[in-house]
């Protein structure tokens, strides 16, 4: 008996380690996630401004109706998926809810004749794709939690280039939009061609304003950055989305280790009882015996 007291003894030391360790991530976590609230909504901001430009410039060119290729539809028949996961686990079913939904959609669209090409941003999401016999075909590891602009541009730039390149009749990200702190959603949006910009948004202007070098020089420069800054605003907030799972899942940790803690203190009390109960009645029949 006293070997088993041991034994609960160390299982209720380590399981107190290991949730002091938990509950520290999940402080970190919510640290991370109050700076990725703060750059989604900053984002939000920005992301506003630029879309009423474009609208607003868009209102009077005939780039509106034009041939240009971040524009004009093309017929699908091959997809680039950019799939935004984290590097790491202990971010609950962060990972495996987008995982599972982009690869069923892979296969539903190779049954129906189309092919796509995985653009992998996380680790987690890349390694899942290539066990599979899907090497993606541009991939980035080891994003910071608060991801800059430059820090992403060269595969945001490079999916840009190979839309452009007709290398993809469609771009679309596929990754968990942030609700609050307990709820993500996933979410497959179109990124390329720009199909939801309506000039119709325009504020319009009673004065008209001479632009230099041109209305459709501005719209030539300026679009491709819109494309790329949504793609960007999207990783934001997966990256927020991610923070909040891995802050819920520390936290999770952190209270079924405190039950565990309770139940063996409960196991560990009981056999302590019974071990002095038995050891009274061995001392009262020892002494039965003497009389």
């Amino acid at each position: 008996m006293a070997v088993s007291l041991n034994d609960i003894k160390n299982k209720i030391a380590s399981t107190k380690n290991t949730s002091q360790i938990t509950n520290a991530m999940q402080m970190v976590s919510a640290a991370k996630l109050g700076k990725s609230e703060q750059a989604a909504k900053d984002f939000q901001i920005y992301a506003s401004k630029v879309r009423k430009l474009l609208t607003d410039l868009l209102q009077g060119s005939d780039l509106s109706n034009s041939n240009h290729p971040l524009l004009v539809s093309r017929e699908p028949q091959k997809f680039g998926l950019i799939v935004i996961t984290s590097d790491r686990g202990l971010v609950g079913g962060y990972n495996a809810n987008i995982l599972r939904a982009v690869l069923e959609e892979i296969q539903k669209d190779a049954e129906d004749g189309y092919e796509s090409e995985v653009i992998a941003i996380g680790g987690v999401g890349a390694d899942f794709f290539r066990a599979r016999g899907i090497n993606p075909i541009y991939e980035m590891r080891g994003l910071s939690d608060q991801p800059s602009f430059d820090e992403v541009r060269k595969i945001i730039n490079k999916v840009v280039a190979m839309y452009r390149n007709e290398m993809f009749d469609a771009v679309y990200v596929c990754y968990n939009h942030h609700v609050n702190s307990l709820t993500s959603q996933m979410r497959v949006e179109q990124m390329l061609p720009i199909i939801d910009l309506d000039h119709n948004e325009a504020s319009g202007y009673t004065q008209e304003f001479d632009l230099e070098p041109g209305r459709e020089a501005i719209l030539e420069q300026l679009l491709p950055q819109f494309a790329e800054s949504m793609i960007y605003g999207a990783i934001i907030d997966a990256k927020t989305a991610e923070n909040a799972a891995g802050m819920t899942a520390m936290q999770t940790a952190t209270d079924n280790a405190k039950k565990i803690i309770h139940d063996l203190t409960i196991q560990y009390n009981r056999a302590r009882q019974a071990t002095i109960t038995q050891e009274i009645t061995e001392i009262v029949g020892g002494a039965s015996a003497l009389e």
